[in-house]
């Protein structure tokens, strides 16, 4: 029974991503995720109370494999700036990823504030990896400066989420942006 309901829960949360990736947060309906899943619209009450809980149990799966493909690109770096330039192309990656296009919709969205707090933990997280390394590279305020750097990435990712330019392009501006910031 309970296995049974472990992957009843993880379909639901399937259909949340693709519902959120496809639509925005206005996709993610009741009545859509027990379509998606084949579940009647009362079964899926019994799993989530509400959007926002969908929402929460989202953040909580799917941000710790994203901060963990980040932080695995920056092990794989060697020197401070080269792990500061690993944070930023892996975070670039991602965008395409379905997961990231339901966090980016997850974020636009008007959400509780429970979910905002796991959000917000969860950019802290990321920022919290660079720290050290561009404190390595000798800026006074490393902190701030790592927010900065996250504030860069936010931007890029925004502009390939709009499509206008080629993911490259944005990437490589981003990288280039970056490095020479955090060289100061």
């Amino acid at each position: 029974m309970a296995e049974h309901r472990s992957m009843q829960r993880a379909a639901l949360l399937d259909a949340a991503r693709s519902l959120l990736s496809e639509g925005g947060t206005e996709a993610l309906t009741f009545p859509a995720l027990a379509e998606r899943t084949g579940l009647a619209r009362s079964s899926v009450y019994e799993y989530f109370r509400s959007r926002a809980a969908v929402v929460e149990e989202l953040c909580e799966v799917d941000f710790p494999v994203w901060a963990a493909e980040v932080e695995a690109a920056m092990a794989a770096a060697q020197g401070p700036e080269a792990k500061v330039e690993a944070y930023v192309r892996r975070q670039l990656a991602l965008v395409g990823d379905r997961r990231h296009r339901a966090v980016v919709a997850i974020s636009a969205s008007e959400l509780d504030a429970g979910a905002r707090e796991k959000i917000r933990a969860a950019h802290g997280g990321l920022v919290a990896m660079i720290v050290e390394a561009v404190g390595e590279l000798g800026h006074v305020e490393p902190r701030l400066a790592a927010m900065l750097v996250q504030g860069v990435v936010d931007a890029a990712v925004r502009r390939i989420e709009l499509g206008v330019e080629e993911p490259s392009v944005v990437t490589e501006a981003a990288v280039r942006m970056v490095v020479r910031g955090v060289r100061g």
